[in-house]
């Protein structure tokens, strides 16, 4: 008898959907695994290959939610689409911050953190057929929101002598006639470059023009460099009449693990997104979203020593850097450096080389996209004596001399 279950067993096959076929390989996963591989052979393995805040989230916030879970009003379900109170404090912050003035009713969305509200976009907005313009390099889960859509890509350039702008006037007309969506991101992972408010406003009367909705990836919109602060795409004219702007506590507050995100501005695509997630989702924890109010509402010091630590890592890196030859652009914003691999190499023989013999993680920009290649990305998500050490090893390796 159990011969006979087992055979019928091992006959049976699990078909997946189409669309399961169509997703794009986790990138980082394969990133991790290397990393741990060398880990658990007993080395001293320097992690600048991911983008996971290393510093605790503050205290204050930790507090409220330790408060918040006591209350039995958070042990219940809470509104499909959130609470209020935490919908008018981004409101809030979005004013003082950025002078943008948002309806805390009609446009914003809350979200099981950033990640979610870009793919979830992808799948409100596209059909099979339609085009999605993309920045390459850039996040690879935009990919992600596309495929699940049946939607094709098209790639959008960056290059380093467009200080990593799209050039719009270089997309093809086809593409145009059928792109229903787009994706921008400054400050910009991989590359770390900032934009300039006349970027937005190009973006716009180019978004206009071609009935395009924008979706402004704004994950690093409180991590620019040089007490230059990046611009919101929302705080420019008409553009709440052409897209959306997704926010996230994980950067801002060091809450990645707390999933917070926010989609914000344009109402009908707020609607979508809060249409869709009815059907997935039942919003946060209430706990979660106090303790995401008090981030936002709370002093904002926080944030200051943050960008602080930031920059102060970013010219320890680069200044080691520029010791050993390894010359490259600062970059403007973001917690991420953009550098150029030595000849002879790709970015993924340059990083494979690097974790095999200086024990260093980085990522290879072809994981980023086609125009990735050339480059490799490192994190400013360690201490700085960490980073310098990461630079006397790489140092030992002669590939600048």
């Amino acid at each position: 008898m159990n011969s006979s279950f087992s055979s019928r067993v091992s006959a049976f096959q699990v078909q997946p959907a189409e669309r399961m076929q169509e997703l794009p390989t986790q990138f980082f996963a394969t990133l991790v695994r290397k990393a741990n591989e060398q880990i658990t052979a007993g080395h001293d393995v320097i992690n600048l290959g991911q983008g996971n805040p290393d510093q605790p989230t503050p205290p204050h916030i930790v507090k409220t939610l330790q408060e918040a879970a006591e209350n039995p009003l958070y042990h219940r379900y809470p509104p499909f689409n959130g609470f209020l109170f935490l919908k008018q404090a981004i409101a809030q912050r979005y004013k003082e911050d950025y002078g943008v003035d948002l309806n805390p009713e009609t446009e914003v969305a809350i979200l099981f953190g950033g990640k979610t509200g870009l793919v979830e976009i992808s799948q409100c907005l596209l059909n099979p057929g339609d085009v999605c313009l993309v920045p390459d390099p850039g996040y690879p889960d935009y990919w992600s929101g596309v495929a699940l859509s049946g939607a094709r890509m098209a790639f959008m350039p960056l290059h380093e002598a467009n200080a990593f702008l799209p050039d719009y006037n270089a997309l093809s007309a086809d593409d145009l006639n059928k792109a229903k969506l787009m994706f921008i991101n400054y400050p910009n992972n991989p590359t770390g470059a900032a934009a300039p408010a006349s970027f937005y406003e190009d973006t716009i009367r180019f978004a206009e023009k071609h009935g395009i909705v924008v979706a402004s990836d704004f994950a690093y919109g409180a991590l620019g460099f040089d007490g230059q602060k990046p611009v919101s795409f929302l705080q420019q004219p008409g553009a709440k009449e052409v897209g959306v702007e997704f926010y996230t506590l994980s950067k801002t507050y060091n809450m990645a693990g707390w999933r917070v995100g926010f989609a914000l501005g344009n109402p009908e695509v707020v609607r979508l997104i809060n249409l869709i997630q009815d059907h997935y989702y039942c919003s946060l924890f209430g706990g979660i979203q106090a303790a995401a109010a008090a981030a936002l509402t709370g002093p904002q010091d926080c944030v200051a020593s943050l960008l602080a630590m930031y920059q102060d890592r970013r010219d320890a890196l680069y200044s080691a850097l520029d010791q050993i030859g390894w010359k490259a652009q600062r970059s403007q914003g973001s917690f991420f450096t953009w550098l150029p691999v030595p000849k002879g190499y790709t970015s993924a023989s340059l990083a494979d080389r690097l974790l095999e013999e200086a024990k260093i993680v980085v990522a290879p920009g072809i994981g980023f996209g086609e125009n990735g290649e050339g480059y490799v990305r490192l994190g400013l998500l360690t201490p700085e004596d960490r980073l310098r050490e990461a630079v006397n090893r790489i140092a030992k390796l002669n590939l600048f001399s």
